[in-house]
């Protein structure tokens, strides 16, 4: 059985673990990813946000993701009952990126991986983890299989747990805590956009909302073909009868805005359903590892915070790690926990606010205080760590308040 030592070892090839090799390489370090799948394979999180893009550049990855011509995503659009609402991503509070994509995820993370291969990186696809072993002095030793079957051992004195939802780390030592989704279920595929309007409304990401807790995702990508999805209640979703494929078809026939668009469209794969997708964790840090991505804990798609907080973890993991084994001490809990749960409790706010029709309110509003708009906005473009924004400080204060006004509005 062969054994390799490593200084870090990343459980992940998706945008978390991609940016968290690429920086630790950037540095100087030893670095091997080991990923579970064969690329290009699918993956949902299609739609990214300004945020990340900061990432991407920082670790060098960017220029071969804009070589790649992904739809460019300028804002979100929401459509509920005949009204429409649009946030332009240059018309925010907070300084930063105001544009990202809209991409197939297969292709987007092959070309994640293809750069870090390039630069000289060690990915070993289809290989599993099937057991690790910490040690007290927080080094490790790794049991992977390789595709041909055999055993093999990585010694690492870090392991970076960017696995997603397969949860590697928290899965081994029981740390997956039960699920705090709002019972929401999804059911999307993609399609070959073939009555895709010209102009800007043929690109334009949109949430339809279609029941007050029913929304319909439409996500246009640069290759003519366009994700659509919906997400709801689970009992809501079930109640439609039949196939996936079925069930996808009857609920396409409450979208007013795009029943007629894709009514004759096939359906590139049999749609894919899932739910309880809402799996936090216990604790996003041990001796010797730390939890990134979706292993560490995701919210829900409306708001497509899923890749930013992939890739802020991902950073800022490594980041701390490479501080770690040139001999700082470091303080997990308030340098990186604290960080990424402060973050994940302004997004949780928008997304329980969204489905309590808080939210709602607000953005369907007649009118609403551009300077408002404006710091909502930055919430929408990843820019949940900026406390200069009040929507961001007081974050559910605020949204309940304005949605208390507006309603007493609306009632005088």
């Amino acid at each position: 059985m062969t054994e390799q030592e490593v200084d870090i070892l990343i459980i992940g090839a998706g945008p978390s673990g991609s940016v968290a090799a690429a920086y630790s390489h950037q540095q100087g370090f030893n670095v091997k990813v080991v990923e579970k799948s064969k690329f290009p394979r699918f993956a949902i999180g299609e739609s990214l946000l300004p945020r990340c893009m900061e990432h991407f550049e920082e670790v060098g990855l960017l220029d071969s993701l804009k070589a790649q011509n992904f739809q460019i995503k300028k804002g979100a659009r929401f459509l509920k009952e005949g009204k429409s609402c649009h946030f332009d991503f240059k018309e925010k509070h907070t300084n930063g990126w105001d544009w990202t994509w809209q991409v197939p995820r297969a292709e987007f993370d092959k070309t994640l991986t293809d750069e870090l291969q390039k630069k000289g990186v060690p990915i070993l696809f289809e290989t599993e983890v099937t057991g690790i072993r910490f040690r007290e002095n927080g080094t490790s030793k790794t049991t992977v299989i390789n595709p041909d079957g055999k055993e093999q051992h990585i010694l690492a004195k870090h392991i970076i747990d960017a696995s997603g939802p397969g949860r590697v780390i928290p899965k081994l030592l029981n740390q997956v805590k039960p699920t705090s989704s709002q019972g929401n279920a999804a059911i999307f595929t993609h399609i070959e956009d073939i009555n895709r309007p010209n102009g800007e409304e043929g690109t334009l990401i949109t949430f339809d909302v279609v029941t007050e807790s029913t929304w319909l995702w439409v996500i246009p990508f640069s290759n003519g073909k366009t994700s659509i999805g919906f997400v709801g209640p689970s009992e809501f979703i079930d109640s439609f009868s039949g196939s996936t494929s079925e069930k996808l078809r009857k609920l396409l026939n409450l979208s007013n805005h795009y029943y007629k668009r894709f009514e004759n469209n096939d359906f590139l794969f049999d749609p894919k359903h899932f739910e309880n997708f809402s799996s936090p964790m216990n604790t996003l840090y041990g001796n010797g590892y730390t939890i990134t991505g979706n292993s560490a804990g995701f919210l829900d798609p409306v708001f497509s915070s899923g890749v930013t907080f992939a890739t802020e973890s991902g950073l800022l993991a490594a980041k701390l790690t490479a501080k770690k084994l040139r001999g700082q001490t470091i303080d997990w809990e308030k340098g990186y926990e604290n960080h990424l749960k402060q973050g994940v409790s302004v997004f949780k706010t928008y997304v329980d606010e969204w489905y309590s029709g808080n939210l709602q309110k607000i953005f369907f509003a007649k009118t609403i205080n551009p300077e408002i708009k404006k710091q909502i906005c930055s919430v929408l473009a990843g820019y949940v760590w900026d406390t200069s924004n009040p929507f961001v400080k007081n974050h559910q204060r605020l949204v309940n308040a304005l949605a208390k006004v507006i309603e007493m509005d609306s009632d005088g």
